[in-house]
C-alpha cells in the first residue's frame, strides 16, 4: 500500500485530500501544521510515507524548513515531496525545488480532485521513469500530460 503524509493548514483541503486518497486504498496520515517542527518530523518518521504533500505557506511552520528537515533525515529523505500551495512566485517555486521538492502545483490551477489524480498517477508509475529527471520541469511534463 502506498503511504501519503499530508501537511496542510486549510482543513477543507486537508480532509478532502485525506478522504480522496483513503477511498482509493492509500494509507494516509495528516497534519494541520499546528505542532512543533520536531513533533511533525517525528510523526513523519513514524509513518514512513512514500509521498509527502506539503503546503509551503503555513501559519506556524516554515515549509522550507520542513523540506530541509525531511531531506536531511535518512529515514524519510526518499519520500517524494509534492508542493500544493497558493504561493505563486517563481522564487518560491525555485527555492522549493532547490531544497528537494519533487513537484510543485498551484492551488489556483487545480482542484483537489485533479491534484489527487495527478499524485496517484505519479505514484502508480514505475519510479524508473523519474530517475533520469532531476529537475521539476521534466517531472512536471510527465505528470501534466
Amino acid at each position: 500500500m502506498n503511504r501519503i503524509f499530508i501537511i496542510e493548514d486549510d482543513i477543507n483541503i486537508l480532509y478532502g485530500l485525506r478522504d480522496i486518497f483513503s477511498s482509493n486504498d492509500y494509507d494516509v496520515e495528516i497534519s494541520d501544521s499546528n505542532e512543533e517542527l520536531d513533533d511533525l518530523i517525528n510523526n513523519i518518521k513514524k509513518f514512513k510515507p512514500d509521498v509527502i504533500i506539503l503546503d509551503i505557506v503555513l501559519p506556524k511552520l516554515d515549509g522550507a524548513e520542513i523540506i530541509k528537515n525531511i531531506k536531511s533525515d535518512e529515514l524519510i529523505n526518499s519520500a517524494e515531496i509534492f508542493i500544493f500551495t497558493d504561493l505563486s512566485d517563481e522564487d518560491g517555486r525555485s527555492r522549493s525545488v532547490g531544497l528537494g521538492a519533487n513537484y510543485y502545483f498551484m492551488k489556483n490551477e487545480f482542484d483537489i480532485y485533479t491534484f489527487s489524480n495527478k499524485v496517484m498517477r505519479v505514484m502508480s508509475r514505475n519510479k524508473d521513469e523519474f530517475e533520469d529527471s532531476d529537475n521539476l520541469e521534466d517531472a512536471e511534463d510527465i505528470v501534466m500530460d
